[in-house]
């Protein structure tokens, strides 16, 4: 382990960017860059525990599906945090700071049916995608477009894919009911 105890940069502050965005609104947006990747973070926990535990007649199609959620999750997250370096700030990455900054609950370490599962992974689809709203509103406000777009191609991710768990959650199946017994 280095001996190097020289810190560049504290984690709470915002220093001056080369995008010219001004420091006190760069300020703004890193916090909200970073409840968002915080909220990311707590998701991609979630559905990757999801993945791990799932069980019964469709577990290979949803196994592979909570698979490819959490790793659009993860994606999403690498370009929040690379954005708020990129304004000056210092992307959220321990997981005790990320649970404090998130918004939104890990519903836990015990292990549910997919139904109870897939109604919490929905829960907290709908709670980020309201707060990522309002972190595009907030960018757009203080003229950072970049950030808004940014934010806007990972709503549209989380919004389909929210949409597929919901999809999951119909009452529609081909799986015979006494199977289910």
């Amino acid at each position: 382990m280095s001996t190097q105890k020289t810190v560049r940069q504290q984690a709470d502050v915002v220093e001056d960017n080369e995008l010219r965005l001004d420091q006190e609104k760069a300020e703004q947006v890193v916090e909200a860059l970073n409840t968002e990747l915080a909220n990311a973070y707590v998701l991609y926990h979630q559905l990757k525990k999801h993945h791990w535990v799932v069980e019964g007649a469709e577990f290979l199609p949803l196994h592979e599906f909570l698979e490819e959620a959490y790793e659009h999750v993860e994606e999403g997250a690498d370009v929040i945090a690379e954005r708020a370096q990129a304004l000056g700030g210092v992307p959220v990455s321990g997981p005790a700071n990320q649970q404090e900054r998130a918004t939104v609950e890990f519903e836990g370490e015990d292990v549910y049916d997919v139904r109870t599962m897939f109604q919490n992974d929905l829960e907290i689809y709908g709670d980020i995608i309201e707060s990522m709203r309002d972190s595009i509103e907030l960018a757009e406000n203080l003229g950072d477009y970049a950030t808004a777009e940014i934010l806007r191609e990972i709503l549209v991710t989380l919004e389909e894919d929210g949409h597929h768990f919901e999809h999951y959650l119909e009452d529609d199946t081909l799986v015979l009911e006494e199977a289910t017994k």
